[in-house]
């Protein structure tokens, strides 16, 4: 299973996964319970690359994960992902390695805290191609 953080300054989880640049990326499929996390790998996006405009023409540096975690994200957001093959867990949690864990131990995260530009983005949504 392979897990990617949106961050903001690959420190806390990020609001507004659509426009996150920077993500933490878990490759789990060799971790067994009880061990250490492996550590993540630090994916920096090009601006081309954001998930809010990529057009999914091409290869791109998040291809083949399972879920996508975020503080925020909008419903053109999610579904998006979905049709990538991800599921998309919104949070309130605001360190990444604490929000893994949690996955892992099969433990609920904690409720994402408001965030304007979701509701922005729901509006935006609308019109979205996605």
């Amino acid at each position: 299973m392979k897990i990617a953080i949106a961050t903001r300054d690959f420190s806390t989880v990020s609001g507004h996964a659509g426009q996150a640049r920077q993500w933490l990326l878990y490759d789990l499929s060799q971790h067994r319970a009880g061990r250490l996390l492996p550590a993540p790998r630090r994916v920096e996006l090009d601006k081309g690359e954001v998930l809010h405009v990529f057009a999914d023409d091409r290869p791109h540096p998040l291809d083949g994960i399972d879920i996508a975690v975020a503080a925020s994200a909008g419903d053109g957001f999610v579904r998006h992902m979905k049709q990538r093959g991800c599921e998309v867990l919104l949070t309130g949690e605001s360190d990444p390695a604490q929000a893994i864990t949690r996955i892992l131990a099969g433990e609920a995260l904690p409720d994402p805290r408001f965030d304007i530009t979701t509701t922005l983005c729901k509006l935006r949504d609308l019109f979205s191609r996605h």
